[in-house]
């Protein structure tokens, strides 16, 4: 069969299990979108490339396989980056397609041209341009196992328009290759054992997505049998059953003083999945470089993560998932008090948060939301700032239950990461929670989840300032507000513009009313809640950051 260079795209990632792509058309690959109906790839017309790629690096995290993203070249590409550079950061596979100016006109400076290895070089795992038509089935084949092999992340794969528009009889590449992660050597497993158990304050983190549910519940069986305390890496606590007596936080951004003095003050640490990265160790300060004091086993499944900041005392290269199925026996150890005291602490931090200041109470309207998703599957969402702590510090994550958040911090990318996931899991409750100046970043993207049917709920934390910087501010430069008010638009309009719900709540006794008509709706929501600029973080108030008290 002779098809061109666009089909055989095509027919290469249907062959390789893309079942869906996020993007925004353009004229360079034409092609390619040509191809696409009746391929049994569903294309996501996105509002913006931003988005999209948001879409894409959100999926990948979501379902462990490649989020395809098709963007133009040039522009497209440029703005594409940023779900690049978040999917490099939250280790998840993706795979972004470019359209590319002919081969005949590079180096040109011709319209649009970009030299995408020179751009992505340093912000995916790999980064590659097809112009040989016949080369397409490897190139993409490598590319697809690139994004999932060892350490996730984002492969970047230019087209060049007129090899898009060549003819070949070459047919396309067989299906998905199952590519086994390692194995914990037994050696390794037993080493540390007789390591933890030495310890007086063990810990064990835990890093990573998706992990299977079969692993994620031999570790907990293995952290409860031992009564050894967990903490989960950066956006990773939906890994983790939070009602297990074991679960104690998670080490993040903000990181509650708990988890803190729980890192600080453990002598053996067994990390697995996780990477070590700044805000899990409150920018490198709670581990000594490049010694720790504290012992550390760490499991990662890419041998370029182990030793690359800390020196581990041991270090295995395998797959984490597989290691915490090997644990198997429980240790004995005297660290009933140590954990205990570490759980308390996590429970405590939610359970005594005090009533916040201003017209809506957050604390109260997560309560009421642990207390309704106790039960059923639900999916939460969020972009960056300082609201992202009431969706990850104030729910409790089940089996089954997702976080979608970015470890690179990225503002904007909680509503498309909200429509990829509700596409991707229609029959689950679809939450995001976004800040007020977050939101705008990428809420073009209502009119995507209204046309492609993603009836998600998005829950603006509405402040009427950058959070998260107005934080800084006021402890840097008290009183001296620079650049961090925000006059907004009306979301609750602009949703029903959108086709949606949209609801402005006012008042805390007027969430659960106005939550129940955003579940009501058929075509998703969005709940304006006035939440004052006093209520910056749960513990401390505006004029308390700002007085240093």
């Amino acid at each position: 069969m002779t098809r061109n260079g666009g089909k055989l795209v095509v027919d290469c990632l249907t062959a390789l299990g893309a079942r869906r792509a996020f993007g925004v058309p353009g004229e360079s690959y034409l092609a390619v979108l040509d191809a696409l109906p009746g391929s049994g790839i569903d294309f996501v017309n996105c509002r913006h490339e931003g988005g999209a790629a948001f879409m894409a690096a959100a999926h990948g995290k979501l379902t462990g396989q490649p989020g395809i993203c098709m963007v133009t070249r040039g522009p497209g590409a440029t703005n594409a980056s940023i779900g690049v550079h978040t999917a490099m950061q939250d280790s998840a596979p993706m795979i972004l397609l470019v359209g590319q100016i002919g081969t005949e006109m590079r180096e040109r400076e011709a319209f649009q041209e970009v030299n995408y290895r020179a751009v992505f070089g340093t912000m995916a795992k790999w980064v590659t341009e097809i112009d040989d038509i016949d080369r397409v089935p490897e190139l993409l084949s490598r590319a697809w196992i690139m994004a999932t092999a060892g350490r996730p992340g984002p492969v970047v794969v230019a087209l060049p328009e007129n090899m898009l528009m060549d003819q070949t009889d070459v047919r396309p590449s067989g299906g998905p290759v199952q590519v086994f992660r390692p194995a914990p050597a037994a050696e390794s497993i037993e080493a540390t054992k007789a390591l933890l158990a030495t310890a007086e304050r063990p810990l064990i983190i835990l890093g990573g997505a998706p992990w299977a549910r079969a692993a994620s519940e031999a570790l907990q069986r293995f952290a409860e049998a031992s009564d050894i305390p967990v903490v989960s890496s950066f956006r990773y606590q939906d890994q983790f059953d939070n009602n297990s007596p074991t679960f104690c936080g998670d080490a993040g951004v903000g990181m509650a003083a708990g988890v803190k003095a729980l890192l600080r003050d453990a002598d053996v640490i067994l990390a697995l999945g996780t990477r070590f990265g700044e805000n899990m160790t409150d920018g490198y300060r709670l581990l000594q470089v490049p010694d720790p004091v504290q012992k550390i086993v760490h499991v990662h499944v890419s041998d370029a993560e182990i030793g690359k900041v800390y020196r581990p005392a041991i270090g295995i290269h395998a797959c984490p998932e597989r290691f915490a199925r090997a644990l198997e026996s429980a240790l004995v150890g005297p660290w009933g008090e140590w954990r205990e005291a570490a759980r308390s602490s996590y429970l405590n931090f939610i359970d005594q948060a005090p009533a916040q200041p201003g017209p809506v109470d957050m604390v109260t309207i997560c309560a009421a939301l642990r207390q309704r998703f106790e039960t059923g599957d639900l999916v939460l969402t969020n972009g960056a700032g300082n609201f992202a702590v009431w969706s990850s510090r104030f729910f409790r994550f089940r089996p089954g239950m997702r976080l979608l958040a970015p470890q690179s911090g990225s503002m904007g990318y909680g509503l498309p990461a909200a429509v990829a996931a509700k596409l991707e899991r229609p029959e689950s409750t679809v939450i995001c929670f976004a800040g007020d100046g977050d939101i705008q970043m990428t809420m073009m993207e209502l009119a995507t989840a209204r046309q492609a049917g993603a009836a998600v709920i998005v829950i603006v934390v509405n402040n009427g300032t950058y959070g998260t910087i107005r934080a800084h501010q006021e402890r840097e430069f008290p009183a001296r507000v620079s650049g961090t008010e925000l006059m907004n638009p009306d979301f609750a309009a602009i949703a029903r513009a959108c086709g949606m719900h949209g609801e402005q709540v006012n008042d805390t006794a007027a969430f659960g009313d106005a939550f129940d008509r955003a579940m009501a709706s058929p075509t998703g929501a969005v709940l304006d809640l006035a939440v004052s600029k006093e209520a910056l973080t749960p513990y401390r108030t505006l004029t308390q950051i700002r007085d240093g008290s």
